[in-house]
């Protein structure tokens, strides 16, 4: 019984001491609110009498420099940026001219150029970040500032040196070490770059940008196989992805691997919200790599978009003028741009078939580096018979005089009766007047386009009259 009335003693006294706990610490947070409230109160008091006091004074005095400081001092803490520079721009031309005992005219500068950056007045900063440092040279955000707005202005060499001295300061500042990197690359300095990107970006990994400037560095200091696996890694990122693409494409284009540099180009347009600089680039390589690799029907429908929507872009227009007719005319096609085979078969057609009613003997073929194929062949026809050498150049440009005197000399060392000389371009002047007085024709694109055009046929009649 005993035991039972101590143990509800215990649990009584244990209820109090809670309950008179919960009432102290009630207590104690109700005096602390009402302690915060008053001061608060007399907080908010206190500015807006400091307000009305700055305001009375300048409405005496627009140039009271104590006033403008008091002014300037709620609106900067009030975050009021508009305001809060054009008070501390007036009151910073006043204190440059005669300073004023109490107001500190570092924190008048710097708070200038903090309050234009922050509304974008870029000029008025860089004039109150140096205002700044003509008192304190060694102020960190002061030098990194003016280092960041000496390289939006591409002032690269002064954005160095601005930027060193904030690095002096803290040597471990991620975006210190990225401007400075930045501004070496931009110098065409990338040793230099690489070094600082690099520790940049081990301090801050997510900073793409950096990422890819440091594969353009590699690039730039011909180590392109590093610069490779950055562009590739960066090739799906939303932002940098097509520029990715277009430099990683160029690159494997200029190394003769058109297969991938096909695949980035092709994965670099199907991003979205490419720029449009870049978004024309990767069409138009797009387009000349396709026609590299023979694929003229993918290139043509990305050369007519290029020039209706960039007209005068490049050679776009000389471009598709020549592919469109390419596609259209298969033999055109051939002897311009098939592999050597099938560029001396086609012109095994033609030997054959160039003559009417003859029968011809092909004894000899060479061909010079893709450049031009030589056909040596007997004709024997109804009225005469004589050795001929036929030259088919693969160019739509000028053939000139050299290339026509080779011609002849290889004529003389065979000892055929006559040259034919055929190109898909033109003959210059010169070459013209060398072949006057020799037995040389020359047959130009008009009249090879259509002999090109009937070749088929009169081999096919040919093979025919031979089955017969």
């Amino acid at each position: 019984m005993t035991d039972n009335i101590i143990m509800d003693w215990i649990l009584i006294l244990g209820i109090i001491f809670l309950f008179t706990l919960v009432v102290a610490l009630l207590l104690i947070i109700v005096t602390r609110f009402r302690a915060r409230g008053p001061r608060r109160r007399r907080s908010s008091k206190n500015i807006e009498a400091k307000l009305n006091e700055a305001n009375k004074r300048l409405s005496v005095n627009p140039q009271d420099p104590e006033a403008l400081n008091s002014l300037g001092e709620v609106l900067y803490e009030e975050e009021s940026w508009d305001r809060a520079m054009k008070t501390y721009e007036t009151l910073a031309e006043i204190v440059i001219k005669n300073p004023v005992v109490g107001i500190d005219n570092f924190e008048v500068f710097y708070r200038f150029a903090v309050s234009a950056q922050k509304i974008n007045m870029t000029e008025q900063a860089f004039k109150g970040f140096s205002l700044a440092r003509t008192i304190k040279q060694d102020h960190f955000e002061v030098n990194y500032n003016l280092g960041v707005l000496e390289f939006e202005r591409k002032n690269y060499e002064k954005a160095i040196q601005m930027l060193q001295q904030a690095r002096i300061i803290n040597p471990e500042n991620a975006p210190v070490l990225r401007y400075m990197g930045h501004a070496f690359f931009r110098l065409k300095k990338p040793k230099e770059a690489m070094a600082l990107i690099r520790k940049a970006i081990d301090l801050a990994p997510d900073d793409k940008e950096s990422l890819y400037t440091l594969a353009e560095c590699y690039y730039e200091a011909n180590q392109t196989d590093q610069a490779l696996r950055i562009f590739n890694h960066l090739r799906p990122d939303p932002v940098m992805g097509p520029s990715a693409c277009l430099i990683s494409g160029t690159i494997h284009s200029e190394i003769r691997q058109n297969e991938l540099a096909i695949i980035d180009f092709e994965m670099g347009l199907k991003h979205q919200n490419i720029r449009p600089e870049i978004l024309v680039e990767l069409r138009y390589y797009l387009a000349t790599t396709y026609i590299k690799q023979n694929e003229i029907g993918k290139a043509i429908p990305l050369l007519k978009l290029l020039h209706v929507e960039n007209t005068g872009y490049k050679d776009v227009a000389v471009l598709l003028t020549k592919y469109q007719e390419l596609n259209a005319n298969r033999n055109l096609h051939i002897f311009l741009m098939a592999p050597s085979a099938d560029f001396v078969a086609l012109c095994r057609k033609i030997v054959m078939t160039y003559y009417a009613r003859a029968k011809v003997k092909i004894t000899n073929i060479s061909v010079n580096k893709n450049e031009w194929a030589d056909i040596l062949a007997e004709v024997d026809t109804p009225r005469w018979s004589d050795i001929i050498m036929f030259r088919f150049i693969r160019t739509q440009g000028a053939v000139g005089e050299l290339i026509v005197r080779d011609f002849h000399s290889h004529l003389k060392e065979v000892k055929a009766g006559k040259g034919v000389c055929m190109t898909v371009g033109t003959y210059s002047e010169e070459a013209k007047r060398y072949t006057e007085a020799r037995l040389i024709d020359l047959i130009e694109k008009e009249r090879l386009s259509i002999i090109l055009n009937h070749v088929d046929a009169k081999t096919a009649a040919l093979a025919s009259g031979k089955r017969k």
